[in-house]
């Protein structure tokens, strides 16, 4: 068998031996775009059984069927960390989930909050993007990508999952934030590009499990911010 060089998420049971079926898109891009064929090798991941190393059985313009041949890696679960943000422009909003799906979140919440710009997000398209950026960077995990709420909803459905809270009027203050060593369950929380309202951030800071830190002198960007809390979060608490 040949060396794989493509990798696809596909939404069925993967084991030795395992027929998969191929879907109209995905056997368009196997055959119709990487000009694969018979016999040719695919790595295949569906977030549960791993990463499996399987061979084209059948290669046709609609459809097609992949047989697993062997497991290649285990399942690499992400810590169990949410990123929830407030969307904005729709190249960026993509960006964001791409990064998330990246850098380890494991839960993708867009949240509308007072000062949100966009009004409705496509939760498919947005899931498509974790999809395509788990494919690229090697996961063996996709995220999931939740139907946009309003914010208080989402913070009242966080429990008792602990909350770092991106509060942008920190920034160019003295740096009194501490994230704290605890393990568990937690969030971020990423504001709009108006920030957060009086109304939003006095709740945030009454929250017994929320954590406000700033991330740097400077005020950044919704999806720098998001990627800098990523990173910050990850290398204090998560698997890096």
């Amino acid at each position: 068998m040949s060396d794989a060089k493509i990798r696809l998420y596909v939404d069925h049971p993967l084991g030795q031996g395992q027929s998969v079926p191929l879907s109209r898109e995905q056997a368009h891009y196997l055959f119709g775009v990487m000009r694969l064929s018979v016999g040719a090798a695919v790595l295949l991941f569906n977030g549960v059984d791993g990463e499996w190393r399987a061979e084209v059985a059948e290669a046709g313009k609609r459809g097609g069927t992949l047989v697993c041949a062997a497991r290649t890696r285990p399942v690499q679960m992400p810590p169990d960390l949410w990123l929830m943000f407030a969307p904005i422009k729709k190249a960026r909003t993509d960006f964001i989930v791409e990064k998330a799906a990246e850098m380890g979140a494991r839960r993708i919440l867009p949240v509308q909050t007072e000062f949100t710009n966009a009004g409705r997000v496509q939760r498919d398209r947005l899931q498509a993007h974790a999809v395509e950026a788990a494919e690229q960077c090697g996961g063996t995990y996709v995220p999931e990508v939740a139907d946009m709420q309003r914010l208080d909803r989402a913070l009242t459905g966080l429990g008792d999952r602990r909350l770092m809270f991106c509060d942008e009027a920190l920034a160019g203050a003295e740096d009194t934030s501490a994230l704290p060593d605890t393990p568990g369950p937690w969030a971020i929380l990423i504001g709009p590009e108006g920030g957060f309202s009086d109304k939003e951030r006095a709740r945030l800071h009454r929250m017994d499990t929320a954590h406000a830190v700033q991330l740097g002198p400077r005020i950044l960007r919704a999806d720098t911010a998001a990627v800098a809390a990523l990173t910050v979060w990850q290398q204090r608490l998560g698997d890096w």
